[in-house]
């Protein structure tokens, strides 16, 4: 004999049919990211430095904001460039109304030749939104530490200069300061433009 579903089955499978596509919905959305999801994977936005007017500078002051956190140094021949300028790119893709939410923040790990003047001349050409910053190395270290990653410097050639060598990833928090995604080399402007419009959409 065949069996039918009376009318409150038929709605019990049914409910369950739409909490499994709403899971697979969530499930696909993070699986979306082009950035690395580091969500719940490291520390919240805290930090304390010394921006481009000698002011000090702390994550509140950014509150609200998607912040985009860069560890570079101003003499840098290729790789800071590059990554700054493909962050404003990515953020000049993003819908005209969600660009203002996004600020760069770029953090010198080179305080001995990188004095605020030098770093807001250098954050200047990037753009509007980014912010310079800077520290003593001490704090350097336990900033780029609580974010596992670290920096050194190479040995001063005949003329004193040197390079410094740091991470490339980009380091991405929402608004709340929460750690959520890291962008590393690789990725194209417009694939860090969608992930920073779903961010921004997010609230």
């Amino acid at each position: 004999m065949r069996q039918f579903l009376t009318p409150r089955n038929r709605m019990a499978v049914l409910a369950i049919l739409a909490l499994l596509l709403v899971l697979q919905g969530c499930s696909d959305r993070n699986a979306d990211w082009h950035g690395k999801d580091v969500s719940g994977l490291m520390p919240d936005l805290e930090f304390r430095l010394t921006g481009t007017s000698g002011e000090t500078v702390t994550e509140a002051d950014t509150d609200g904001q998607i912040r985009l956190v860069y560890f570079g140094f101003t003499a840098c021949p290729d790789v800071c460039p590059t990554t700054l300028g493909s962050l404003g790119t990515a953020i000049g893709q993003m819908p005209e109304d969600l660009q203002n939410r996004v600020t760069t923040l770029f953090v010198s790990v080179d305080p001995r030749r990188d004095t605020p003047k030098r770093i807001a001349s250098y954050v200047d050409f990037f753009g509007a939104n980014i912010i310079g910053m800077t520290a003593e190395e001490p704090a350097l270290r336990d900033l780029t530490k609580r974010y596992r990653t670290t920096f050194g410097y190479d040995e001063p050639d005949a003329e004193g200069n040197y390079q410094v060598s740091h991470s490339a990833a980009v380091y991405v928090f929402d608004g709340a300061g929460n750690a959520r995604l890291l962008f590393r080399p690789g990725l194209t402007p417009r694939m860090m433009s969608e992930d920073l419009t779903a961010l921004a959409r997010e609230s």
